[in-house]
C-alpha cells in the first residue's frame, strides 16, 4: 500500500534535539542566550555560560566558602568584600582550536562569572583569607570575637 502524494514522510523524533530546543527557549527567558565558539557551527561546538559551583560550611571559628574554578590561575580570580557582600569573579577563556586537532564536542563552559554572597552578621569580612589549589578556591571568613560563645563561671555564695 502506497501513501497518497499529499502525505509527507514523518520526521524522525529526536529527544536530544527537543532538549536542546527547550534549553534555548529557557535560556532566552532568563537572559542567557547560548553561545557558540567563535566561527563554529553545530551542536558539538556550543559553549555555555557558566558559574562556579560553591559549598558554604561553618564551624565554631569560621565560615568556609569552597568554589570549583578549574583551569584558571589564581591571578585570574578576584575576591572582593564590600558592604558585607563577598564577590568572587573571573573569566575562563575559551581555548583556541589548534591546527591539526578537530574538536568533536565541547561541554565545558567558558566566559566571565560573578558569584556574590551576603555575609552573615557574625562574619568578620576584614579578616578574610583565601587559598587556591587544584582548581578549588577556599575562602575563610572568621567569625567576629563578639559572636563567639564565651563561658562564664558563676560563683554561688
Amino acid at each position: 500500500m502506497s501513501l497518497p502524494s499529499r502525505w509527507e514522510p514523518l520526521a524522525r523524533w529526536s529527544p536530544l534535539k527537543e532538549l536542546e530546543d527547550m534549553e534555548k527557549r529557557l535560556s532566552g527567558i532568563f537572559g542567557h542566550a547560548p553561545r557558540r565558539a567563535e566561527g563554529e557551527k553545530g551542536e558539538a561546538m556550543a559553549v555555555a555560560d557558566w558559574s562556579p559551583l560553591v559549598d558554604i560550611t561553618e564551624d565554631e571559628k569560621e565560615y568556609l566558602v569552597k568554589a570549583e574554578i578549574p583551569d584558571m590561575k589564581k591571578e585570574e580570580i578576584k575576591l572582593n568584600v564590600h558592604d558585607d557582600v563577598l564577590t568572587i569573579s573571573g573569566e575562563r577563556k575559551y581555548e583556541k582550536e589548534e591546527k591539526g586537532k578537530k574538536y568533536h564536542r565541547i561541554e565545558r563552559a567558558y566566559g566571565s562569572f560573578v558569584r556574590s554572597f551576603t555575609l552573615p552578621e557574625d562574619a568578620d569580612g576584614t579578616k578574610i583569607s583565601a587559598e587556591y589549589k587544584d582548581g578549588v578556591l577556599k575562602v575563610h571568613l572568621p567569625k567576629s570575637e563578639k559572636a563567639k560563645p564565651k563561658a562564664i563561671d558563676v560563683k554561688i555564695a
